[in-house]
């Protein structure tokens, strides 16, 4: 797996390719569904997939204060379409000069002239190109002209149409397991663990402390049961999660997700880089009247989490 920056770093002798594009943000069912399409193409044409996706997400350019959340970082999105039949991707650094270019000019300058499409494949409802003007039907149109192929897969869900907006959705709402059921797995947040202010130890659950930042989708305030892996060693353990700022306590901090490994007590992993994925909601985040009562509903989330996680 090779993941090109700009359109220079694809190398000149890539040869022919098939081609999906998107923003790919989750690699959610509907994505895995183009992917595998793409994927039985290639597999029969005796060619690579390329990924072409876009980074940062072409809504923080061109509409910045409605520019969603973050469900994956570029270098893990990479990872998932690895996962699901991708050879290589390229992320296109997306600027306001791109998002000027007609259909016609992104198709030759990307699909012909460097990825070298023989075929491509996309959602029922791709729109590329300066105010979206294209669609499947430009890019069959222009593929008709150039010597590739191009295809549009229907789109498929449950209650509603697998998309990265419904798996954002669920997240706010704390429907963790909807998230997973749109993705195909659990939602998950990575990143280094940071030093707390150690209530948590003192109560006897000590955390691991993950800050999370405001374009980084993370699940509404609350306790969560669900999973901590190591990324260096790749050990995973079972966890009750809290997110949220732990109201029970005086000040505001920054919002973090903090993960207690159950019946751990002599783990050390600050600097360490985790994923926190998470299974099912517990309960919502709200202010005890007291530290006791607050440990003592403490010590129901770890049961109720230890129940859910390890009762098979």
């Amino acid at each position: 797996m090779q993941i090109w920056r700009s359109l220079a770093d694809v190398p000149a002798d890539l040869g022919a390719t098939v081609v999906v594009i998107g923003n790919f943000d989750g690699v959610h069912l509907g994505h895995r569904r183009v992917l595998a399409r793409a994927r039985e193409i290639a597999d029969e044409l005796g060619l690579p997939v390329v990924a072409v996706t876009f980074d940062p997400h072409p809504m923080s350019v061109l509409r910045p204060e409605h520019a969603p959340t973050q469900l994956t970082t570029i270098e893990r999105r990479a990872d998932l379409l690895g996962e699901a039949g991708a050879d290589h991707v390229l992320a296109l650094p997306f600027d306001r000069d791109m998002a000027s270019w007609a259909p016609e000019f992104f198709a030759q300058r990307v699909l012909v002239d460097t990825v070298h499409a023989a075929a491509v494949v996309v959602g029922a409802n791709f729109r590329f190109g300066s105010r979206a003007a294209g669609d499947v039907a430009t890019l069959q149109a222009f593929g008709g002209d150039h010597g590739f192929v191009a295809e549009g897969i229907a789109l498929d869900g449950g209650p509603m149409v697998w998309s990265s907006t419904y798996v954002r959705t669920c997240l706010a709402a704390g429907d963790v397991a909807g998230a997973a059921e749109a993705l195909g797995h659990p939602y998950a947040v990575r990143g280094v663990v940071v030093e707390g202010d150690r209530r948590g130890r003192d109560l006897g659950f000590p955390t691991a402390n993950v800050p999370t930042d405001a374009m980084t989708a993370a699940p509404a305030d609350g306790v969560y049961a669900g999973w901590l892996k190591r990324l260096d060693t790749g050990e995973t353990y079972p966890a009750a999660i809290s997110v949220g700022t732990n109201p029970t306590f005086d000040g505001v901090r920054e919002r973090r997700v903090e993960s207690y490994v159950l019946d751990r007590t002599d783990l050390e992993l600050y600097g360490v880089e985790v994923e926190v994925s998470f299974v099912e909601r517990l309960r919502g985040m709200v202010a005890f009247e007291s530290v006791e009562k607050l440990v003592e509903q403490m010590h129901a989330d770890v049961d109720d989490a230890r129940v859910l996680l390890l009762r098979g």
